[in-house]
């Protein structure tokens, strides 16, 4: 049975990516499970996946891009019996998600309970599982404590100031003029995107807890001056380098380290959803877990942007890397 994949055929722009017919449905192998993909996204992840700069692939085109999805049992493979046809799964998939069917171990998948959306579901895997983490398990922050996150506006920033607001922690979150109002509706002082280091002491009141920073380079200089004594910094990204302003990931890295070893006062670390998973496959799934049910329950609702077929593969791509995307957006695959 053909069926349809996007393919990556060499890193660089958008138009890499290429729709391309595989004559055979791929076949499960012994544990595992096939999925047909109702929903993936694109995310700056996939951005950084596709120009060659995400540390955690190794992979060389050709290959299919798709950091998470939400899909359907359609077969399981020898000894697989955990799920049967027909149930509804999750999975941070990290590549292979870009296409209608995909085959992974069932013990990576999580259960997606009923009555949630296939899109709000997709919301809980990459863009809640990271900002949760980051706030619980990274930094550990407490009630009425204060946060600043960059690119507030975007699929994380906006799951962060959810969750934030939650947990009754002072939220505020940089990004471009167009995304305020998303901001303040989530609870949360906007502030420019590009605001130096003494407007950010001065609107948050001399400081954070907490500041979460997906960008690099020339940012994280800011980000730790906008600390409170004891406050930690937490890099997340390199945007910066990902869009040609500058930066260097080997030397983000280093930095990050020299300022943990310094007796300056803060903490630093570098949060990657992939690290975290591999080094702590439980909390992954036990954070998941948690995050379907606080969606159950209403706490937290994730802001998709727009949900558009996988053949507009090149103009999604493109109005990522241009920071256009406001909250998630969403490629619908296949229908249920």
């Amino acid at each position: 049975m053909p069926w349809t994949r996007v393919r990556l055929n060499a890193f660089g722009g958008p138009e890499e990516l290429e729709l391309e017919t595989v004559p055979d449905l791929p076949e499960p192998g012994p544990g595992e499970a096939r999925v047909r993909v109702l929903v993936t996204s694109a995310a700056f992840t996939d951005v950084m996946i596709r120009k060659g700069l995400y540390p955690d692939v190794k992979n060389k085109p050709p290959f299919t891009l798709g950091y998470d999805m939400v899909g359907i049992i359609d077969a399981a493979g020898p000894d697989a019996m955990r799920f049967k046809p027909g149930d509804r799964v999750a999975d941070l998939t990290t590549i292979g998600a870009y296409g209608e069917y995909i085959c992974l171990p069932e013990d990576r998948l999580t259960p997606v309970p009923e009555g949630v959306s296939d899109a709000d579901a997709l919301g809980m895997i990459l863009s809640a599982v990271t900002p949760w983490q980051m706030l619980t398990r990274v930094a550990k922050m407490r009630k009425g404590q204060s946060l600043l996150i960059h690119g507030a506006g975007g699929a994380v920033g906006t799951g962060m100031l959810q969750l934030a607001r939650d947990a009754d922690i002072t939220a505020f979150g940089t990004d471009v003029v167009a995304k305020h109002d998303l901001i303040r509706s989530l609870g949360a002082t906007p502030l420019d995107a590009d605001a130096p280091e003494a407007t950010l002491l001065t609107a948050t009141g001399g400081g954070v807890d907490a500041v979460f920073d997906p960008l690099g380079g020339e940012s994280l200089p800011r980000s730790l001056h906008a600390l409170k004594p004891g406050g930690m910094l937490v890099a997340f990204g390199f945007q910066n380098e990902v869009l040609g302003r500058a930066g260097s990931i080997p030397v983000d890295f280093i930095k990050l380290k020299l300022w943990d070893w310094l007796p300056n006062g803060h903490a630093t670390a570098f949060y990657s959803i992939g690290a975290m998973r591999r080094k702590h496959p439980g909390w992954f799934r036990e954070d998941q877990t948690r995050l379907f049910g606080m969606l159950a329950e209403g706490r937290i609702d994730p802001v998709v942007a727009e949900i558009v077929p996988l053949s507009d593969v090149r103009r999604a791509h493109a109005r990522v890397e241009a920071g256009e995307i406001a909250g998630k957006l969403i490629f619908r695959v296949t229908e249920r």
